[in-house]
Protein backbone atom coordinates (compact mmCIF):
# COMPACT_ATOMS: atom_id res chain seq x y z
CA UNK A 1 0.00 0.00 0.00
CA UNK A 2 3.10 2.23 0.94
CA UNK A 3 4.90 1.79 -2.42
CA UNK A 4 1.47 2.43 -4.39
CA UNK A 5 0.68 5.53 -2.42
CA UNK A 6 4.36 6.98 -3.07
CA UNK A 7 3.76 5.96 -6.88
CA UNK A 8 0.55 8.34 -7.22
CA UNK A 9 2.77 11.18 -5.16
CA UNK A 10 5.19 11.13 -7.91
CA UNK A 11 3.16 11.10 -10.45
CA UNK A 12 1.41 13.89 -9.10
CA UNK A 13 4.63 15.95 -8.79
CA UNK A 14 5.73 14.96 -12.41
CA UNK A 15 2.32 16.19 -13.60
CA UNK A 16 2.79 19.66 -11.79
CA UNK A 17 6.15 19.57 -13.24
CA UNK A 18 5.13 18.83 -16.97
CA UNK A 19 3.13 22.32 -16.72
CA UNK A 20 1.11 22.93 -19.98
CA UNK A 21 2.18 25.52 -22.88
CA UNK A 22 -0.04 27.72 -21.96
CA UNK A 23 0.62 27.88 -18.45
CA UNK A 24 3.53 30.15 -20.28
CA UNK A 25 1.63 32.25 -22.44
CA UNK A 26 2.40 34.85 -23.86
CA UNK A 27 5.66 33.93 -23.03
CA UNK A 28 6.62 30.79 -25.55
CA UNK A 29 9.98 29.17 -26.31
CA UNK A 30 12.80 30.53 -28.12
CA UNK A 31 15.10 28.00 -29.25
CA UNK A 32 18.89 28.80 -30.94
CA UNK A 33 21.45 26.32 -33.16
CA UNK A 34 22.98 24.77 -30.86
CA UNK A 35 26.63 25.20 -30.27
CA UNK A 36 28.49 22.52 -31.90
CA UNK A 37 31.66 20.84 -29.95
CA UNK A 38 33.58 20.76 -32.93
CA UNK A 39 33.67 24.78 -33.71
CA UNK A 40 36.47 26.75 -33.35
CA UNK A 41 35.88 29.77 -31.55
CA UNK A 42 36.83 32.85 -33.21
CA UNK A 43 34.85 35.46 -31.90
CA UNK A 44 32.84 35.62 -28.45
CA UNK A 45 29.86 38.07 -28.26
CA UNK A 46 27.73 38.66 -25.19
CA UNK A 47 25.51 41.77 -23.33
CA UNK A 48 23.17 41.94 -20.69
CA UNK A 49 20.17 43.91 -19.97
CA UNK A 50 17.59 44.54 -22.88
CA UNK A 51 14.09 46.25 -22.14
CA UNK A 52 11.86 44.21 -24.36
CA UNK A 53 9.75 47.26 -24.83
CA UNK A 54 12.64 49.13 -26.04
CA UNK A 55 14.49 49.54 -29.51
CA UNK A 56 15.98 46.04 -30.40
CA UNK A 57 17.82 46.97 -33.24
CA UNK A 58 20.99 46.14 -31.52
CA UNK A 59 20.56 42.39 -31.43
CA UNK A 60 21.14 42.88 -35.56
CA UNK A 61 23.94 44.65 -34.69
CA UNK A 62 25.65 41.48 -32.82
CA UNK A 63 24.30 39.47 -35.84
CA UNK A 64 26.32 41.36 -38.11
CA UNK A 65 29.70 40.55 -35.68
CA UNK A 66 29.44 37.18 -37.60
CA UNK A 67 30.34 35.78 -34.22
CA UNK A 68 30.50 32.27 -32.88
CA UNK A 69 28.14 32.21 -30.02
CA UNK A 70 26.28 35.44 -28.13
CA UNK A 71 26.12 34.60 -24.20
CA UNK A 72 23.20 36.28 -22.52
CA UNK A 73 23.84 37.00 -19.67
CA UNK A 74 21.08 38.52 -17.49
CA UNK A 75 18.88 41.10 -17.57
CA UNK A 76 17.12 39.56 -20.28
CA UNK A 77 13.98 40.96 -20.02
CA UNK A 78 12.53 43.11 -17.29
CA UNK A 79 8.99 42.64 -15.87
CA UNK A 80 6.94 45.69 -15.99
CA UNK A 81 5.58 45.24 -12.86
CA UNK A 82 7.60 43.24 -10.21
CA UNK A 83 5.15 43.19 -7.24
CA UNK A 84 5.17 39.93 -6.15
CA UNK A 85 2.95 37.18 -8.15
CA UNK A 86 2.50 33.55 -8.02
CA UNK A 87 1.78 33.02 -11.97
CA UNK A 88 4.62 35.77 -12.92
CA UNK A 89 2.16 37.70 -15.35
CA UNK A 90 4.39 40.26 -15.77
CA UNK A 91 7.62 38.49 -16.64
CA UNK A 92 5.61 36.02 -19.00
CA UNK A 93 4.85 39.07 -20.92
CA UNK A 94 7.99 40.75 -20.86
CA UNK A 95 9.10 37.05 -22.38
CA UNK A 96 6.66 37.11 -24.88
CA UNK A 97 7.89 40.68 -26.08
CA UNK A 98 11.22 39.56 -26.54
CA UNK A 99 10.16 36.56 -28.53
CA UNK A 100 7.98 38.69 -31.13
CA UNK A 101 11.24 40.96 -31.71
CA UNK A 102 12.40 40.10 -35.66
CA UNK A 103 16.06 41.29 -34.74
CA UNK A 104 16.22 39.00 -31.47
CA UNK A 105 14.73 35.77 -33.43
CA UNK A 106 17.34 37.06 -36.19
CA UNK A 107 20.14 36.69 -34.08
CA UNK A 108 19.18 33.17 -32.57
CA UNK A 109 18.85 31.82 -36.13
CA UNK A 110 22.24 32.85 -36.99
CA UNK A 111 24.54 32.61 -33.35
CA UNK A 112 24.50 29.60 -31.05
CA UNK A 113 23.12 31.44 -27.63
CA UNK A 114 23.93 30.54 -24.55
CA UNK A 115 21.75 32.45 -21.69
CA UNK A 116 21.69 32.66 -17.77
CA UNK A 117 19.78 35.05 -15.26
CA UNK A 118 20.19 38.07 -13.29
CA UNK A 119 17.80 39.62 -10.93
CA UNK A 120 15.54 40.89 -13.36
CA UNK A 121 14.47 37.69 -15.54
CA UNK A 122 15.03 35.96 -12.04
CA UNK A 123 12.13 38.04 -11.65
CA UNK A 124 12.82 40.44 -8.62
CA UNK A 125 15.22 43.86 -8.43
CA UNK A 126 18.57 42.78 -6.17
CA UNK A 127 16.66 39.08 -5.35
CA UNK A 128 18.20 36.39 -4.12
CA UNK A 129 17.97 32.91 -2.94
CA UNK A 130 15.39 34.29 -0.51
CA UNK A 131 12.47 34.85 -3.14
CA UNK A 132 10.00 32.60 -2.63
CA UNK A 133 9.06 32.33 -6.89
CA UNK A 134 12.41 31.03 -7.76
CA UNK A 135 11.35 27.65 -8.54
CA UNK A 136 8.60 28.96 -10.78
CA UNK A 137 10.66 31.46 -12.30
CA UNK A 138 13.36 28.29 -12.99
CA UNK A 139 10.78 26.44 -15.10
CA UNK A 140 9.26 29.72 -17.01
CA UNK A 141 13.50 30.03 -17.80
CA UNK A 142 13.35 26.28 -19.02
CA UNK A 143 10.43 26.80 -21.10
CA UNK A 144 11.14 30.20 -22.76
CA UNK A 145 15.27 28.92 -23.42
CA UNK A 146 13.52 25.22 -24.68
CA UNK A 147 16.12 23.86 -22.11
CA UNK A 148 15.46 19.76 -22.97
CA UNK A 149 15.13 17.17 -20.57
CA UNK A 150 18.64 16.29 -21.09
CA UNK A 151 19.66 18.91 -19.55
CA UNK A 152 20.95 19.45 -16.25
CA UNK A 153 18.95 22.42 -15.37
CA UNK A 154 15.76 20.55 -16.34
CA UNK A 155 16.34 18.30 -13.12
CA UNK A 156 18.41 21.02 -10.60
CA UNK A 157 17.77 23.61 -8.60
CA UNK A 158 19.56 26.97 -10.55
CA UNK A 159 20.54 27.32 -14.27
CA UNK A 160 23.94 26.82 -14.14
CA UNK A 161 25.94 25.29 -16.93
CA UNK A 162 28.97 25.10 -19.02
CA UNK A 163 29.44 24.42 -22.90
CA UNK A 164 33.19 23.55 -24.25
CA UNK A 165 33.87 23.73 -27.81
CA UNK A 166 36.73 23.51 -30.28
CA UNK A 167 39.63 20.81 -31.19
CA UNK A 168 42.59 20.40 -28.82
CA UNK A 169 44.77 23.45 -27.95
CA UNK A 170 41.95 25.65 -29.23
CA UNK A 171 39.10 24.44 -26.92
CA UNK A 172 36.83 27.32 -25.43
CA UNK A 173 34.92 26.58 -22.10
CA UNK A 174 31.74 28.43 -21.40
CA UNK A 175 30.71 28.89 -17.75
CA UNK A 176 27.61 30.21 -17.10
CA UNK A 177 27.45 30.97 -13.18
CA UNK A 178 23.34 31.44 -11.68
CA UNK A 179 24.26 34.30 -8.37
CA UNK A 180 20.61 34.73 -8.06
CA UNK A 181 19.07 30.86 -6.85
CA UNK A 182 21.58 30.55 -4.13
CA UNK A 183 22.56 34.12 -2.54
CA UNK A 184 22.24 35.53 0.65
CA UNK A 185 20.06 37.92 1.16
CA UNK A 186 21.82 41.52 0.95
CA UNK A 187 22.80 43.98 3.68
CA UNK A 188 21.56 47.26 3.77
CA UNK A 189 23.01 50.26 4.63
CA UNK A 190 22.02 52.60 7.08
CA UNK A 191 22.10 55.28 4.54
CA UNK A 192 22.37 55.06 0.98
CA UNK A 193 25.87 56.86 -0.56
CA UNK A 194 26.54 58.14 -3.51
CA UNK A 195 27.19 54.69 -5.39
CA UNK A 196 25.26 52.44 -3.74
CA UNK A 197 23.05 50.92 -0.71
CA UNK A 198 24.50 47.76 0.41
CA UNK A 199 26.94 46.57 2.74
CA UNK A 200 29.12 43.90 2.52
CA UNK A 201 28.49 40.70 4.57
CA UNK A 202 30.06 39.62 7.55
CA UNK A 203 28.71 36.24 8.42
CA UNK A 204 31.07 33.65 7.73
CA UNK A 205 27.29 31.52 6.43
CA UNK A 206 27.25 34.08 3.29
CA UNK A 207 26.42 32.08 -0.10
CA UNK A 208 26.80 33.33 -3.81
CA UNK A 209 26.28 29.83 -5.60
CA UNK A 210 25.83 27.72 -2.70
CA UNK A 211 27.13 24.72 -2.42
CA UNK A 212 26.13 22.71 -5.52
CA UNK A 213 27.30 24.68 -7.52
CA UNK A 214 30.70 25.61 -6.08
CA UNK A 215 31.54 21.96 -5.97
CA UNK A 216 30.41 21.69 -9.99
CA UNK A 217 32.20 24.67 -11.11
CA UNK A 218 35.43 23.11 -9.25
CA UNK A 219 34.91 20.53 -11.53
CA UNK A 220 34.37 22.41 -14.48
CA UNK A 221 37.77 24.13 -13.72
CA UNK A 222 39.29 20.82 -13.61
CA UNK A 223 38.36 19.92 -17.09
CA UNK A 224 40.69 20.49 -20.03
CA UNK A 225 40.30 23.44 -22.07
CA UNK A 226 43.24 26.69 -23.54
CA UNK A 227 40.24 29.65 -22.43
CA UNK A 228 37.87 29.77 -20.07
CA UNK A 229 34.82 32.32 -19.93
CA UNK A 230 32.81 32.28 -16.88
CA UNK A 231 29.83 34.52 -16.47
CA UNK A 232 28.57 35.87 -13.65
CA UNK A 233 25.94 38.38 -14.17
CA UNK A 234 26.71 40.70 -11.60
CA UNK A 235 30.48 42.01 -10.79
CA UNK A 236 33.24 40.18 -9.57
CA UNK A 237 36.07 42.25 -9.62
CA UNK A 238 34.75 45.83 -9.20
CA UNK A 239 35.66 47.75 -5.81
CA UNK A 240 34.53 50.88 -6.49
CA UNK A 241 30.73 51.08 -5.59
CA UNK A 242 27.79 49.75 -3.40
CA UNK A 243 25.64 48.16 -5.51
CA UNK A 244 25.26 44.48 -6.15
CA UNK A 245 28.55 42.90 -7.22
CA UNK A 246 31.26 39.99 -5.99
CA UNK A 247 32.12 42.53 -3.70
CA UNK A 248 29.21 42.53 -1.01
CA UNK A 249 30.41 38.41 0.12
CA UNK A 250 33.92 39.08 0.57
CA UNK A 251 34.37 35.60 1.50
CA UNK A 252 32.92 33.87 -1.23
CA UNK A 253 34.69 36.11 -3.68
CA UNK A 254 38.09 34.74 -1.74
CA UNK A 255 36.74 31.15 -2.13
CA UNK A 256 36.54 32.12 -6.42
CA UNK A 257 39.90 33.12 -6.13
CA UNK A 258 41.14 30.57 -4.20
CA UNK A 259 39.23 27.73 -6.37
CA UNK A 260 41.31 29.49 -9.32
CA UNK A 261 44.62 28.55 -7.38
CA UNK A 262 43.58 25.12 -6.31
CA UNK A 263 42.53 24.20 -9.65
CA UNK A 264 45.41 25.34 -11.65
CA UNK A 265 42.53 26.09 -13.87
CA UNK A 266 44.47 28.40 -16.84
CA UNK A 267 43.02 31.17 -19.43
CA UNK A 268 39.96 32.06 -17.29
CA UNK A 269 38.20 35.76 -18.63
CA UNK A 270 35.45 37.11 -17.09
CA UNK A 271 32.44 38.46 -18.42
CA UNK A 272 29.45 40.53 -16.26
CA UNK A 273 26.50 42.59 -16.81
CA UNK A 274 24.04 44.39 -14.41
CA UNK A 275 25.49 48.25 -14.04
CA UNK A 276 24.04 49.61 -17.17
CA UNK A 277 27.76 50.48 -17.91
CA UNK A 278 30.55 48.78 -19.66
CA UNK A 279 34.26 48.67 -18.24
CA UNK A 280 37.31 46.59 -18.34
CA UNK A 281 38.73 45.34 -15.06
CA UNK A 282 41.70 43.56 -13.76
CA UNK A 283 42.91 41.85 -10.63
CA UNK A 284 46.57 40.90 -9.96
CA UNK A 285 47.19 40.34 -6.48
CA UNK A 286 44.45 37.55 -5.11
CA UNK A 287 45.03 35.34 -8.04
CA UNK A 288 47.89 33.10 -9.59
CA UNK A 289 47.95 35.55 -12.71
CA UNK A 290 46.00 38.28 -14.25
CA UNK A 291 42.54 37.84 -13.50
CA UNK A 292 40.65 39.98 -16.75
CA UNK A 293 37.00 40.76 -16.13
CA UNK A 294 34.88 42.64 -19.26
CA UNK A 295 31.37 44.19 -17.55
CA UNK A 296 29.26 44.74 -20.99
CA UNK A 297 25.35 46.65 -19.86
CA UNK A 298 22.96 47.52 -21.19
CA UNK A 299 21.91 46.10 -24.66
CA UNK A 300 19.15 49.36 -24.66
CA UNK A 301 18.32 50.44 -21.04
CA UNK A 302 21.84 52.55 -20.35
CA UNK A 303 22.73 54.58 -17.37
CA UNK A 304 22.71 57.69 -20.01
CA UNK A 305 19.06 56.96 -20.63
CA UNK A 306 18.04 57.41 -17.65
CA UNK A 307 20.40 59.64 -15.36
CA UNK A 308 21.27 63.11 -16.27
CA UNK A 309 24.92 63.85 -14.43
CA UNK A 310 26.47 59.94 -14.07
CA UNK A 311 29.35 60.44 -11.42
CA UNK A 312 31.46 57.88 -12.11
CA UNK A 313 32.99 55.64 -9.24
CA UNK A 314 36.75 55.48 -8.61
CA UNK A 315 37.93 51.85 -8.79
CA UNK A 316 41.41 49.95 -8.66
CA UNK A 317 40.76 47.60 -10.52
CA UNK A 318 39.50 49.23 -12.95
CA UNK A 319 41.30 49.81 -16.70
CA UNK A 320 40.01 53.35 -18.08
CA UNK A 321 37.12 55.16 -17.87
CA UNK A 322 33.65 53.29 -18.15
CA UNK A 323 31.05 53.28 -21.01
CA UNK A 324 27.88 54.61 -20.01
CA UNK A 325 25.53 54.54 -23.64
CA UNK A 326 24.26 51.53 -24.91
CA UNK A 327 26.85 48.53 -25.73
CA UNK A 328 27.61 44.39 -26.19
CA UNK A 329 30.72 42.65 -25.25
CA UNK A 330 33.24 40.91 -27.76
CA UNK A 331 35.98 38.60 -27.46
CA UNK A 332 38.01 38.08 -30.08
CA UNK A 333 40.63 34.95 -30.20
CA UNK A 334 43.58 34.94 -32.23
CA UNK A 335 44.64 31.55 -32.21
CA UNK A 336 48.23 32.12 -34.35
CA UNK A 337 49.56 34.65 -31.75
CA UNK A 338 47.74 32.89 -28.97
CA UNK A 339 45.92 36.61 -28.00
CA UNK A 340 42.62 37.85 -26.49
CA UNK A 341 41.28 41.17 -27.56
CA UNK A 342 38.57 42.12 -24.88
CA UNK A 343 36.26 44.62 -26.42
CA UNK A 344 32.98 46.67 -25.33
CA UNK A 345 31.10 47.90 -29.13
CA UNK A 346 28.59 50.48 -29.51
CA UNK A 347 25.58 50.02 -30.84
CA UNK A 348 26.66 50.71 -34.10
CA UNK A 349 29.19 47.90 -33.47
CA UNK A 350 32.20 50.67 -33.11
CA UNK A 351 34.76 49.46 -30.60
CA UNK A 352 34.54 52.25 -27.78
CA UNK A 353 37.29 49.95 -24.82
CA UNK A 354 39.40 47.88 -25.49
CA UNK A 355 42.44 45.72 -23.82
CA UNK A 356 44.87 42.82 -25.37
CA UNK A 357 45.71 40.12 -23.71
CA UNK A 358 47.94 36.90 -23.73
CA UNK A 359 46.59 33.94 -23.53
CA UNK A 360 49.73 32.69 -22.31
CA UNK A 361 49.76 34.95 -19.46
CA UNK A 362 46.81 33.55 -18.22
CA UNK A 363 48.41 30.67 -16.78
Amino acid sequence: MMKIKLIVVLLSFSFCLAASPNQFAPAQPMPGIELSEEKLISRIAFGSCAGSDRDDAIFATISNTNADVFLFIGDNVYAANEEDDAELKSLKQAYGQLAGSKAFADLRRKIPLLVTWDDHDYGLNDAGGDWPRKLASQQLYNHVWAIKASDPRASRDGVYFSRTAGPEGKRVQFILLDTRFFRSPLRRLPKPVTHGRYAPLRSADQSMLGEAQWAWLEAQLRKPADVRVIATSIQLLANGHNWEAWLLFPRERDRFFSILKATGAKGVVLISGDRHSAAIYRETEKVPYPLWEVTSSSLNLPLSSFVKNIQTESDPNRIGEPYYDANFGIIDIDWQARRLLLQVRDDQGRTVLASSVLIDDLD
